[in-house]
């Protein structure tokens, strides 16, 4: 007899006792609850055999973005390869799928998941982990659409559909349909209380509109219930963070940094992408962040070959950049141009987006502050294959705008404000970035054109 899980979709296990811990991790998973690897394990011991256990533990692994987990999800892999003909066609789907991606075919992997998806909808797992795939990617259509190709087969009968329409929530953000985006997060809310990624949904149209005092509102309301015990929530925060930032109130943010965004030392890389990316912030507007930035060089300097996903890599340059790591720096630069010449997804990230973008942070640093103009505004204009949220990209918008200023380049400058006031008018930041533009040298024969 065929046994399913609790979405509905099919697995090759006969054990209940394993079926019932996937359950387990899946709901966690959903939530960003932790451990869900735990209930995994638990899963296994049971059956050690348990295709999807394998399958979900690989899903963890490559969405990590860390080329650390590299050579764990290449074991798995063998592991699954030696059960692959018993296994159902949903789990040869996953199975697929994690192939590609630990031959760093990434783009070929979202796409196989999105394949099982097709076959069984009720797959949320590999949901979940193509919508993941999507975001490292860019593919910012796909986080809306991929949701969308199979939510009617869902309805708010079932007890995860809120999971869904957190997803799509943000999907429908990051292609700019905010309205919806946010009646969809809000709705998810109201049906998961503790949905963390919904949440993060509607904290993200607040940052993109500019809606600070709301997006404060938003997430300090719900904090008690997307907080505790949750592995998102440190990203939560970071958002809050940003909200504040826009206001100028820097000590608040330097507070959330400590006690909420980087409370300890972690080496997951989304973790430290956040903490740099708020530090770099700071570190653009001339803040002093005393000693945090030396924690995070220290363990981006034993990254420094990966190479893996440029995204976790620009992050890491900006740290070097900080802290004077000149050497690092170079290394860093040495090693994504190694990579550059291979015939694969990471390297194809690395080509187009990756490289120009840490050289570009490389010059900043140096300051040569015209030629990092001049490459991040070529490089842009297709940032989007770079991976991360619109929010998170904002950070090279944000570089480069910097570097006009520094560069004394008052027609570049002024359009760059105009261009951020047009999505955040009442911003206290835009208004302040307006008097600097306003003191540099030819600005009033610009502002008088």
């Amino acid at each position: 007899m065929t046994l399913y899980d609790r979405f509905g979709a099919p697995v090759s296990s006969g054990n209940r006792r394993s079926v019932d811990a996937f359950n387990e991790a899946a709901a966690l998973m959903l939530g960003y609850v932790a451990d869900p690897l735990a209930k995994i394990d638990a899963a296994l011991a049971a059956d050690p055999g348990f295709v999807m256990g394998h399958c979900f533990r690989a899903g963890i692994l490559l969405t990590s973005s860390e080329a650390g987990a590299e050579p764990e999800l290449k074991r798995i892999l063998g592991i699954l390869i030696g059960h692959e003909a018993g296994a159902n066609d949903r789990e040869r789907g996953h199975i697929a799928a994690i192939r590609a991606w630990a031959e760093r075919d990434f783009y070929h992997a979202s796409e196989e998941y999105g394949r099982v998806l097709c076959d069984f909808p009720r797959d949320i797992v590999a949901m979940q982990f193509a919508h993941l795939c999507d975001f490292l990617l860019g593919q910012t259509t796909m986080l809306r659409d991929r949701v969308a190709q199979i939510m009617p087969a869902w309805s708010e009968a079932d007890a995860d559909y809120a999971y869904l329409l957190g997803m799509h929530a943000f999907g429908l953000e990051e292609c700019g349909h905010y309205e919806r985006a946010e009646e969809t997060g809000r709705r998810a809310v109201a049906l998961q209380p503790k949905d963390a990624w919904a949440y993060h949904a509607v904290a993200h149209v607040c940052e993109m509109q500019g809606r600070t005092e709301e997006g404060i509102r938003w997430l300090t309301g719900g904090a008690d219930n997307w907080s505790p015990n949750n592995m998102f929530a440190f990203h939560n925060w970071w958002h809050l963070g940003l909200y504040h930032l826009e206001n100028g109130d820097t000590a608040k943010v330097l507070s959330l940094y400590d006690e909420a965004i980087r409370p300890q030392s972690s080496q997951v890389a989304m973790e430290m992408v956040d903490a740099a990316a708020m530090l770099w912030r700071l570190h653009l507007r001339g803040v002093d962040t005393g000693r945090r930035w030396d924690e995070l060089a220290g363990i981006y300097e034993g990254w420094v070959e990966h190479a893996y996903y440029p995204f976790n890599d620009a992050h890491a340059m900006m740290a070097f950049v900080a802290t004077g790591r000149e050497e690092m720096g170079r290394r860093l630069i040495a090693a994504l141009e190694a990579a550059a010449a291979a015939d694969d997804s990471s390297a194809r990230m690395i080509r187009e987006v990756g490289l120009p973008v840490v050289r570009a942070l490389k010059a900043f640093g140096d300051g040569n502050y015209p030629a990092a103009f001049a490459t991040l505004l070529d490089v842009r204009k297709r940032a989007v294959a770079f991976g991360g949220s619109n929010a998170q990209r904002d950070l090279l918008s944000l570089t480069l705008l910097e570097s006009a200023v520094r560069a004394g380049d008052a027609a570049a400058a002024l359009a760059l404000a105009n261009e951020r006031k047009s999505a955040k008018p009442a911003s206290p930041f835009v208004r302040g970035l307006f008097k600097r533009v306003a003191a540099l040298p030819g600005a009033a024969m610009v502002t008088a054109a």
